[in-house]
């Protein structure tokens, strides 16, 4: 098999293969600065709570509607913003820590969200709501993918400073009189609709892992926000791709394929990454004396 036979045919000679290639590129440049900025944020539970919170939503939209990607999109969305101002309200009404319960609502959800299914769906159901189906994205998805990732882009272009600001020192920010409760909601806002992208393609627990995994990934590797955003959207954006073609050729499912390039990469940041990376650690470290 030659190499264009391995890396480019499949693109070449399928159409389901195109679109999966857009949907999944288009998602890598929505997720990755969501993800920094999470991870920047020590939030990364929050990410991953929010993405499971999305599946009762999206089962209460599938009873009322069927497979329609509107009301899906409506109740994983509302849903989903729904489990974040919870467990926000939860942690500032109570003693208990912000991640403590995020953890309690996204296990609430997810196991509502599988009950909910189980009622009048099909194991088929359940599984494309929690793995998803990038290689049959239609029209409708993959144009709720690319808005959702044009939109967040305009966005973030918009409030990058003040964003960036809340992210170092919230309180600074309230202090001097800005607007932190409303750039506050305009991020969760845009996680939560890139997750509700994501979902479509990706299932609710596939569609955090490339938001959070290359992001992640990014920080063994460069300490600048900017950078940060860059290196999570190149790995974000690799993973899409081997991950197809690990799909296609090793007829994997291809949402877990993609994630696994993406943890793949993680792992190799982690022992070899030159800021931080494990390897380097011990390189850099004096060595005793006999």
């Amino acid at each position: 098999m030659t190499l264009h036979e391995l890396l480019i045919q499949p693109f070449v000679d399928f159409g389901f293969m195109r679109r999966a290639l857009v949907g999944a590129l288009a998602l890598a440049l929505g997720s990755a600065p969501m993800g920094t900025l999470l991870v920047l944020r020590r939030m990364s539970l929050m990410g991953d709570a929010t993405g499971h919170a999305l599946l009762p939503g999206a089962a209460l939209g599938f009873l009322i509607a069927g497979p329609s990607l509107a009301a899906m999109s409506i109740g994983s969305f509302l849903a989903a913003i729904g489990v974040a101002l919870g467990a926000g309200v939860v942690a500032r009404a109570t003693a208990q820590r912000e991640d403590a319960s995020f953890a309690a609502f996204y296990l609430i959800a997810l196991a509502l969200g599988v009950m909910l299914v189980s009622l009048r769906g099909t194991s088929v159901d359940l599984m494309h709501l929690l793995f998803g189906t990038i290689l049959a994205v239609d029209d409708g998805a993959l144009l709720l993918i690319c808005g959702t990732t044009a939109v967040t882009l305009a966005v973030l272009a918009l409030l990058w400073r003040p964003l960036i600001a809340e992210c170092v020192d919230p309180g600074f920010l309230r202090s001097m009189g800005g607007p932190g409760r409303w750039v506050h909601l305009a991020f969760l806002v845009l996680t939560v609709a890139n997750l509700v992208a994501g979902f479509q393609a990706m299932g609710t627990l596939m569609a955090v892992g490339l938001m959070m995994l290359p992001a992640t990934a990014a920080r063994f590797w460069v300490g600048q926000v900017g950078g940060l955003i860059a290196v999570a959207a190149l790995i974000a954006a690799f993973s899409g791709f081997a991950g197809l073609l690990l799909s296609y050729h090793a007829q994997w499912p291809s949402g877990p394929a993609i994630v696994l390039v993406a943890g793949a990469f993680y792992l190799l940041s982690l022992f070899v990454g030159s800021r931080e990376g494990l390897l380097w650690q011990r390189l850099r470290r004096p060595h005793r004396l006999a």
